[in-house]
């Protein structure tokens, strides 16, 4: 799987830094990938299939929340074109403000396959530790994804399980997979 010559790994740091159009095409990139059978949601949308209403306040959620020392954005764009994206969060709470958690990791279906995940994955990596000073990075995957061997070959270990706590569709029950990450 080699990686597009024209990847381009940009950090949002804060809300003014994203442009109206970037923002349309996360909208437009978090819609695809639910709609296509992904598993991120958030807690104010319906069950798939979402449409641009739904995802929109959800992402202007994660816009407004953005802030150097707590919550970056990370994107991937190849030739121009958003292909991937993540968030990291710093854990506010004193006792584990050493953490972070990354949620939303996203790619594009039609760049799927191309490394951009890996590549996101990387790259959040070396923010944590290098920009935040985080120690360690968590995460949750839905199962019967295959997405914990993803995480796996990046590193990543599985520390735990919710058995069936996910809730697909009536008779689709999938374990929350739990994972972690030293820095």
């Amino acid at each position: 799987m080699a990686v597009p010559e024209t990847l381009r790994l940009l950090q949002v740091t804060r809300p003014r830094e994203l442009t109206p159009g970037l923002r349309r095409e996360l909208v437009t990139c978090w819609e695809t990938v639910t709609n296509s059978g992904g598993a991120v949601i958030a807690a104010r949308f319906p069950m798939p299939p979402v449409s641009a209403d739904d995802v929109g306040p959800a992402v202007d959620d994660l816009v407004d929340g953005l802030d150097p020392g707590h919550e970056r954005m990370l994107i991937a764009t190849v030739e121009g074109t958003l292909a991937g994206w993540l968030v990291v969060r710093r854990d506010r709470h004193p006792l584990v403000a050493h953490c972070g958690v990354v949620n939303h990791v996203q790619t594009h279906p039609r760049f799927r396959g191309r490394g951009i995940g890996a590549a996101l994955m990387h790259r959040v990596r070396d923010v944590a530790r290098d920009e935040m000073g985080l120690e360690r990075l968590r995460l949750s995957a839905r199962g019967g994804l295959g997405l914990e061997d993803f995480y796996r070959k990046l590193g990543w270990v599985e520390i735990g399980r919710w058995p069936g706590v996910l809730r697909v569709a009536p008779g689709d029950d999938r374990d929350e997979i739990l994972m972690t990450l030293p820095l």
